[in-house]
């Protein structure tokens, strides 16, 4: 596990991250990128912050999951920069995304966020 990764999601819940993002790159809004989810992050506007486990160096989303917290806006891992950039519609990889609307899966994305926190405690 890198040294940037507070906790460990678990399998479960991966899966079910990665089928919601596919559903919220269709109807909703994301960001894409570290300096996005960074703006987005300090601007109030991320629902949610995903953030690749296997980026290097470590400095480029070290700073994530702190002003996250600061800010009170829930964040997650995915496995590899690859899955997370496929997930949200990219060919690339990408080190981190930020979701701004959720779209049409308002209440499976407020379930995920509440089973989410649970993990995080």
């Amino acid at each position: 596990m890198a040294e940037f990764v507070k906790f460990s999601v678990p399998e479960d819940l991966k899966a079910r991250q990665s089928g919601l993002l596919e559903k919220i790159r269709k109807s909703g809004k994301v960001r894409v990128g570290s300096n996005e989810a960074t703006k987005a992050i300090e601007r109030g506007v991320a629902k949610l912050v995903v953030i690749a486990e296997d980026v290097t160096p470590p400095e480029i989303v070290m700073h994530l999951p702190l002003i996250c917290r600061e800010k009170g806006i829930p964040f997650s891992y995915i496995s590899t920069k690859k899955g997370l950039g496929q997930a949200v519609g990219i060919e690339v990889g990408t080190a981190a995304i930020a979701v701004i609307d959720e779209g049409e899966t308002k209440k499976d994305f407020a379930d995920f966020t509440r089973k989410l926190a649970e993990v995080t405690k």
